[in-house]
């Protein structure tokens, strides 16, 4: 069983009064639901389907040539946002990764550390006949044990952070949007098999480092090196350079769609969101038809502009920035010859007398409509610059005609180039025409001087003494409609920025707990180079060298990991190179500062080695 969206849908509109879109074969706007009989895979639906779109197009090639039937799940229709959120989650699970990397390498480090300070105790127990083996066994045991009781606090903060993810989507109305997160069996078990896995690599090889203790050697009083000479020196300090190489990558990834944020931040969309205001009305649910909204809007918008501190109001049928569609239709241009096995199909909008001029698009050339263009007089269309310049190129289009839906309609403007749906599309060709011409539309946008608060009282008040059985629906600034389009992208900076801030905390940690133990099993030769000579200075400096040397290997090897996966990104990215230089820059000068903090205390601590009791203790 499964819940599938039938499309394509694409709004044709009426662009004739009266027109009903059901009666219209180029009103291909169809948007349907199917549920799956039991034992049909999407596969064998989507064959079927489109086996009848076939026959369609055979039957209708006016109207139906290139379309096409096509399945969605429910989740990833792209007639409403639920898609919208699935490449940032899956960017986060992989982010979630890296930070479980880290922090694996962390705990293995630490382990490594204790088993260092056990080997007497190892030795002593080889000695008396205990097997390698169940030494294994016993350090595994130890660390499933502190796996057991950590993955249990991880449960239990899951469950009270799994409603977080709401607060980094802005509200609607002042209700905050509720996408609760659910932790059924299928989750726990995931998590529970992630942490048996994760003790199991991470634990093993401190376990297999404490098993293998040269019994002869073990006798004799060695302890230079970090782990204790050999490859055993190398694995701590490889960990490391992992953790740093990781959190490069994430500081990168955070450092480029902070910027990509920016980009879309400073990118106009193509009219003045200042004092713009926009709402609805839902007349369809009040039952009126086209006569009664035309009415009923046109008493509205005089009481409106009377009213002090408005400067405009405009009726449209679709606002830009919103989840509601665009109608949608084919058409020919006069003098311009489509390729016989294209169809030029634009998006529109159905607006109101001054509606460019509320909505602030400034005119390149010709009028906006008026409440002359109406039902009796000839279809007219505004178009935008980009529309006139690939149909017309470069002639004046005002005056010159177009086909929508097979009827004629007159340029009497040109517009510009705005956005539409979102700051990051490119863009594309655009017209409108008169809502008188077609049919009514919801959306009121008002320039005024009011708040959306003050604003909004005025306008009920208004709408009551026309029709008490109606009300607007949410008043809000464009800024913040304009805003809420970005709210994946600031969802991603944040989620990605508080992950990268974690594994940052955690590499320096990483990093200080080897630069630490370092210190602690090096005090003979750091007593011996002070009674030879050697100052404060050269061991805080060499010190420091070595946790830098760590920190650089790391960021080379972050930089290679970061080339090859910011490419996962980059759909969330706007104006911004995946190998921004920049992002790259920052995220090396951040990992840098963490290392010489990191590794601050444990050179200090070698600088002030008393050589006398350093070479008596050791």
């Amino acid at each position: 069983m499964g819940d599938a969206i039938l499309g394509p849908r694409i709004d044709a509109g009426n662009v004739r009064p009266g027109g009903y879109k059901l009666e219209d074969r180029g009103a291909l706007w169809i948007e349907g639901f199917v549920r799956l009989k039991p034992g049909v895979g999407p596969q064998q639906a989507q064959a079927e389907v489109s086996a009848v779109a076939k026959r369609l197009e055979a039957a209708y090639p006016a109207t139906n040539r290139g379309r096409g039937i096509k399945l969605y799940p429910l989740w990833q229709t792209p007639f409403n946002n639920a898609g919208t959120l699935l490449p940032t989650l899956r960017i986060m699970l992989a982010v979630a990764v890296f930070v479980l990397l880290i922090a694996c390498a962390n705990v293995s480090n630490l382990l490594l550390v204790k088993s260092i300070g056990r080997r007497h105790e190892m030795t002593v127990r080889l000695a008396i006949g205990s097997g390698r083996l169940r030494l294994v066994r016993q350090l595994l045991t130890e660390g499933l044990l502190l796996s057991a009781l950590s993955s249990a606090g991880g449960f239990a903060l899951a469950y009270w952070c799994r409603n977080l993810f709401v607060l980094l989507l802005p509200p609607r109305g002042g209700v905050a949007m509720f996408l609760p997160g659910g932790i059924d069996w299928r989750v726990l078990t995931l998590s529970a098999g992630v942490c048996l896995i994760s003790t199991l690599l991470f634990a093993l090889v401190p376990a297999m480092q404490a098993s293998q203790i040269d019994l002869a050697s073990a006798m004799k009083a060695d302890s230079a090196g970090v782990v204790g000479g050999g490859r055993r020196a190398l694995v701590r300090p490889v960990l490391v350079m992992v953790q740093v190489a990781l959190s490069f990558v994430l500081l990168v990834g955070a450092g480029l769609l902070v910027q990509s944020l920016r980009a879309i931040q400073n990118t106009s969309p193509g009219f003045s969101t200042s004092g713009l205001l926009a709402t609805s009305i839902d007349f369809a649910a009040a039952g009126y038809n086209q006569v009664r909204i035309k009415g009923f809007q046109d008493e509205l918008i005089g009481r409106l502009q009377g009213l002090p501190g408005v400067e405009s109001v405009a009726f449209a049928r679709t606002a830009p920035f919103t989840n509601r569609s665009y109608s949608s239709a084919p058409i020919a241009v006069e003098g311009y010859e489509t390729p016989p096995d294209q169809q030029l199909t634009l998006d529109y909008n159905e607006v109101g007398p001054g509606y460019l001029a509320t909505m602030g698009i400034p005119l390149v050339s010709g009028r906006e409509f008026t409440r002359a263009d109406n039902e009796t007089a000839p279809l007219a269309a505004v178009i935008n610059e980009l529309m006139a310049a690939l149909y017309w190129r470069g002639q004046d289009p005002v005056g010159r005609r177009f086909q929508v839906n097979g009827r004629w309609v007159q340029v009497v403007g040109v517009a510009k180039t705005s956005k539409y749906r979102n700051l990051t599309e490119p863009a594309r060709p655009f017209f409108y025409i008169p809502m008188r011409q077609s049919a009514m539309g919801p959306t009121l946008q008002l320039r005024t001087s009011l708040g959306p608060e003050a604003m909004a009282k005025e306008l009920v008040r208004e709408i009551h003494r026309l029709d008490a059985n109606l009300a607007p629906a949410e008043v809000i600034t464009m800024q913040e409609q304009v805003d809420r389009t970005t709210a994946v992208q600031r969802a991603a900076v944040a989620m990605l920025a508080v992950f990268g801030a974690l594994a940052l905390v955690l590499a320096s940690i990483g990093l200080y707990g080897v630069m630490s133990n370092t210190v602690s099993q090096r005090t003979r030769e750091l007593g011996l180079r002070m009674a030879l000579g050697a100052d404060a200075s050269d061991l805080l400096r060499r010190v420091m060298s070595q946790g830098l040397a760590l920190t650089g290997c790391g960021i080379v090897l972050g930089v290679a990991v970061a080339l090859a996966s910011t490419r996962l990104i980059v759909g969330l990215l706007y104006k911004v190179s995946p190998r921004d230089p920049l992002a790259f820059a920052i995220a090396s000068v951040s990992l840098v500062i963490a290392s010489l903090a990191a590794c601050f205390l444990p050179a200090w601590r070698a600088a002030r080695t008393d050589p006398v009791r350093a070479l008596r203790d050791c």
